[in-house]
């Protein structure tokens, strides 16, 4: 019953900004951290950025100072800034340690957002 859900992927020129969103719906009692995921033609999916309850952050090394993971409640954002032709990917997110009425410590993973970034 659990269901994530991205938006606010789409075309930009290099050097613009984008803001993804990520909704949790569902009878959702708690989460212990969610966070972005992406993939790029050819290249196996790599972490892009997680945030925690508590609102410890990690980031991959390539988007160190350009983008930055928040979240309110049950909702993630990532605002990706100085956007790169090598950005361009199906981001995805993820939730991890899910708890609700009839789960337990699940994950899940919602359906992709594509961001792509021309030259």
């Amino acid at each position: 019953q659990v269901q994530l859900v991205e938006s606010g992927g789409g075309l930009v020129q290099s050097g613009g900004s984008l803001r993804l969103s990520c909704a949790a719906s569902g009878r959702i009692i708690s989460i212990n951290a969610m966070g972005w995921y992406r993939q790029a033609p050819g290249k196996q999916r790599e972490l892009v950025a997680t945030i925690t309850s508590g609102g410890s952050t990690n980031y991959a090394d390539s988007v160190k100072g350009r983008f930055t993971i928040s979240r309110d409640k049950n909702t993630v954002y990532l605002q990706m800034n100085s956007l790169k032709p090598e950005d361009t990917a199906v981001y995805y997110c993820h939730a991890n340690g899910v708890t609700a009425l009839d789960v337990y410590g699940m994950y899940y993973w919602g359906k992709g957002t594509l961001v792509t970034v021309s030259s």
